[in-house]
C-alpha cells in the first residue's frame, strides 16, 4: 500500500460552559462545568484533511490544573491552533473597565486561550481565529476592543448583531490590496459572509495588519501578523455553511493554507 502522510493534528480552544450562569438549567450533566467543541468548527478542519484535538481549559483552581509545561507539551505535540468562538473577552483583559455588566466576557477563557496562545507562538506553530479567536489574538498582541457596537459604534451594530438571523447574518467585506487575502483570492476583492458579533477590533495590535475591513463601516474583519510565520484570524464564520447560500465566501482557499502552513511547520520547513 501507499504511504500516506499522517494527519495534521489541529489544536483547538475549549468553548465553556459554567453551571452558575446556565442558559439550559436541565440538571444532570449542566450542573458541571463544560468544555466543547462546535460541530461546524470540527467539520471544517475535517474537511480539510485535519483531525480536531479540543484542548481543554483548566485553570488553578480546579480539580486537575494544567500547569504552563503542561501546555508547552499541547503545543510541541500538536501542528497549529484554531481558537473557536464564543463568550466575549473581559474588557480587563485589555485594560479597559467593564461598561456594563453583562458585557464582563469570560477572563478565565481569556486566560486560558492567552496561555495557548503564547505556546503555540514560542513553538513557532499557526495560529488562526475565527470570531471571538480574531479578537483575541489582537488583545494578545496589545490591542483593543469595543465592547459593544450598537453602543459605541451604532450604525454598525445593526449590521454585525442580527442576533435572531445568527449564522444567516451576512454583510460584504473588501480585502486589502497585496495582502494574505487578496492573494489568495486574486479574482475579486469583495466578497459576502455571515457574521454575528457586538465586539469588534477597535485599536489594532502592533506588528499587526488589516486584511480586510466592512465596506459599509469600515470595521476590521480580518487581521494578520507581519512577525510571525501564520498568526491570523477573521472576525466572520468560514465554517457557517449555510443551505442555499451560495453566494458567500468561499472559505477553502484560507483553510488550505493554513493546514499547509502546518504542514510545512511539521516538516521543518
Amino acid at each position: 500500500m501507499p504511504h500516506r502522510q499522517p494527519h495534521l493534528l489541529i489544536g483547538v480552544s475549549a468553548r465553556i460552559y459554567y453551571p452558575n450562569a446556565p442558559v439550559l438549567d436541565l440538571g444532570g450533566v449542566w450542573t458541571r462545568t463544560l468544555h466543547y467543541l462546535e460541530q461546524s468548527v470540527a467539520l471544517w478542519l475535517i474537511r480539510g484533511g485535519a483531525l480536531p484535538v479540543m484542548v481543554p481549559a483548566v485553570e488553578s483552581q480546579s480539580l486537575a490544573p494544567i500547569g504552563r509545561t503542561d501546555l508547552h507539551h499541547y503545543a510541541q505535540a500538536l501542528d497549529g491552533l484554531l481558537l473557536q468562538g464564543g463568550n466575549d473577552i473581559c474588557p480587563a483583559t485589555y485594560g479597559e473597565q467593564t461598561l456594563r455588566p453583562e458585557w464582563a466576557g469570560d477572563a478565565v477563557r481569556d486566560r486560558y486561550e492567552l496561555a495557548l496562545v503564547n505556546e503555540f507562538v514560542k513553538a513557532g506553530k499557526p495560529v488562526f481565529g475565527i470570531c471571538r479567536g480574531m479578537q483575541l489574538l489582537n488583545v494578545a498582541f496589545g490591542g483593543t476592543l469595543y465592547q459593544d457596537l450598537p453602543t459605541q459604534q451604532p450604525l454598525a451594530g445593526q449590521l454585525h448583531f442580527a442576533s435572531s438571523d445568527y449564522d444567516r447574518n451576512f454583510h460584504e467585506i473588501e480585502m486589502a490590496p497585496d495582502g494574505w487575502l487578496a492573494e489568495l483570492y486574486p479574482l475579486g476583492r469583495r466578497c459576502r459572509v455571515n457574521s454575528i458579533h457586538h465586539q469588534a477590533v477597535k485599536a489594532l495590535a502592533p506588528g499587526f495588519r488589516v486584511e480586510a475591513r466592512c465596506p459599509h463601516d469600515g470595521l476590521v474583519e480580518s487581521i494578520w501578523s507581519t512577525r510571525h510565520r501564520f498568526v491570523a484570524g477573521v472576525q466572520w464564520h468560514p465554517e457557517f455553511h449555510p443551505h442555499g447560500e451560495a453566494s458567500v465566501f468561499d472559505d477553502r482557499p484560507m483553510l488550505e493554507h493554513f493546514l499547509q502552513s502546518c504542514r510545512d511547520c511539521r516538516a521543518g520547513r
